[in-house]
């Protein structure tokens, strides 16, 4: 399965840790991730040197090529609130995490899409155990 991961890039980096944990499982379970870049300390400067409209381009073609997306949310992010309203748009299943006790968005929280699920996690290997129960 293609999955397209969403997270946060600019609006801050705390959750990075989860983020690679993320990745890596879908990585070892198989799966294409276009994004797994995003994951990566080294991602920050990488987005700076690259044009918005190329990556606007880019981001668009892997969410349309995508079977789903997972978004990590717990750190808001205006790029990443508009590739799940885009893939939600298409119609695509899409999973929200955050952690637990974390504020997160009423426009996620409140959305009564029936292809959207979100879910909080209080741990690494709990968000490892989400992830795998949406994509199996």
């Amino acid at each position: 399965m293609q999955i397209y991961f969403a997270c946060s890039i600019t609006g801050g980096r705390k959750d990075e840790a989860v983020y690679q944990t993320i990745v890596d499982t879908l990585l070892a379970d198989g799966h294409v991730v276009p994004t797994a870049i995003l994951a990566l300390p080294e991602v920050v400067a990488l987005e700076q040197v690259s044009n918005a409209a190329a990556i606007y381009a880019r981001d668009i073609a892997w969410i349309q090529e995508s079977d789903v997306l997972v978004a990590e949310i717990s750190t808001p992010s205006h790029g990443v609130g508009y590739e799940i309203g885009y893939a939600l748009g298409l119609g695509k299943q899409v999973l929200c995490l955050h952690r637990a006790g974390e504020r997160v968005s009423k426009m996620i929280t409140g959305n009564p899409a029936p292809n959207l699920t979100v879910r909080a996690y209080s741990s690494p290997e709990e968000a490892v155990t989400l992830v795998r129960t949406f994509t199996h």
